[in-house]
């Protein structure tokens, strides 16, 4: 079996995402063909720190970027290739400078979704604003997920595999049981066509065979477009492609008069923003981002109007 094979067959048991299937192999990719396609067998501590360092300085990436690069030389060496992998110490790491987040007034979100054309895109991006959801966990979310009773939005496997409960806004509900209303015509298209069923996470779709066809597993924004599971080869109804959200945004951007360099993510960074100048605990709201560290969510503190340190200029006193 060749090399990458044996990487997907690996991450595949393990039960990665495709996503971090791709990204992995990618970059695993990029090492060998870097190194002259040697073998990695071949190489070691020398060669990953040269690669790393080509990174940094000569590719200047992102810290982030270096971090996941590195993150799929040690899945190779270690759950591929079963070898101990080298201490590292002698590379470059990428340096790039702290930088505030890119938010949003109340304003101008209200300005820049008047300006999305697309009522799903609409709706989609006002849930993550509404709810401080990650682009990816608003377009992957299920219909079991959306609690009206309770308010509230449960995030699957968010950042670190982990779940989380966020608020639903109410002003957002009527909208969203419309929507409601258009996955469950959907899938009772697909129900009568002999549509392969959803996509169930882990083993699931063994354990529980008729909970992929039942409407509480479906995606919330589903696509209008059947598509093939490049893992599986069935032929089932998946999330929409968050790139159309991606290019709404962009375009609704170019619209207004807004001179900052928005994406759906700094609507992510407003609800937090806009929750902490209410007044609300910090540690809340690092609950509902789903945060690990609450520093992470204190970096929000530096953006609040409020200028430097809550302090007045002495112009305006």
């Amino acid at each position: 079996m060749r090399l990458l094979d044996q990487v997907r067959s690996k991450l595949r048991y393990m039960q990665y995402s495709l996503r971090t299937e791709q990204t992995y192999t990618l970059w695993i990719k990029r090492f060998i063909l870097f190194n002259n396609k040697r073998h990695p067998n071949e190489m070691g501590k020398d060669e990953i720190e040269a690669f790393l360092t080509y990174l940094a300085v000569k590719r200047e990436v992102s810290p982030a970027t270096q971090n996941l690069a590195l993150n799929a030389i040690v899945f190779l060496y270690r759950h591929v290739l079963e070898k101990d992998f080298p201490f590292l110490g002698d590379f470059t790491r990428s340096k790039k400078p702290p930088k505030l987040p890119v938010v949003l007034s109340a304003g101008e979100i209200t300005k820049l979704l008047s300006k999305i054309d697309n009522p799903k895109y609409q709706l989609m991006l006002s849930l993550i604003y509404g709810t401080g959801m990650r682009l990816m966990e608003c377009v992957r979310l299920r219909v079991k997920d959306v609690d009206f009773e309770l308010n509230e939005v449960v995030v699957r496997n968010g950042k670190g595999n982990k779940d989380r409960r966020t608020v639903l806004p109410k002003k957002l509900i009527p909208l969203l049981q419309n929507q409601l209303e258009v996955v469950g015509a959907l899938h009772k298209q697909d129900l009568n066509n002999g549509t392969d069923p959803v996509y169930m996470p882990y083993a699931l779709a063994r354990k529980y065979k008729a909970e992929a066809r039942k409407l509480s597993w479906q995606y919330f924004f589903p696509s209008h477009k059947l598509s093939k599971d490049p893992r599986s080869r069935a032929y089932r109804r998946h999330h929409i492609d968050e790139k159309g959200l991606q290019r709404a945004m962009k375009q609704a951007l170019y619209k207004t008069d807004i001179n900052k360099p928005a994406t759906p993510h700094t609507l992510r960074h407003s609800f937090a923003t806009h929750l902490l100048e209410k007044g609300y605990d910090i540690r809340t709201v690092q609950e509902l981002l789903g945060h690990s560290d609450v520093q992470t969510t204190q970096i929000y503190t530096h953006v609040l109007n409020r200028g430097g340190q809550g302090v007045l200029s002495p112009i305006d006193i």
